[in-house]
């Protein structure tokens, strides 16, 4: 339990952010579903302005903290290479 003035604060500030973090990955969740559902229907188009909106949400959530650039980078490059594979059939 926070005992000190500064604990208290810092626990209030993290309760705000922690807050914040869980709707940005929430809405970045949503935006790679969309990109799995396209690619699973199989339609090509679909799939590829799926990723084109998903690509920016998904580097702001590194820009924000919520994700590592590394991570971030591989979810790009793996959804990037199923979608080639569908557009590709």
């Amino acid at each position: 339990m926070a005992n000190t003035p500064q604990s208290k604060k810092r626990a209030r500030q993290i309760e705000r952010r922690t807050e914040v973090n869980k709707a940005r990955r929430s809405r970045i969740r949503t935006y790679l579903r969309k990109v799995e559902e396209a690619i699973a229907s199989g339609d090509a188009d679909a799939a590829k302005s799926a990723l084109q909106a998903a690509q920016p949400e998904i580097m702001r959530g590194v820009t924000k903290g919520v994700y590592h650039k590394n991570t971030a980078s591989r979810k790009i490059s793996r959804l990037a290479s199923r979608v080639k594979a569908v557009a590709a059939k």
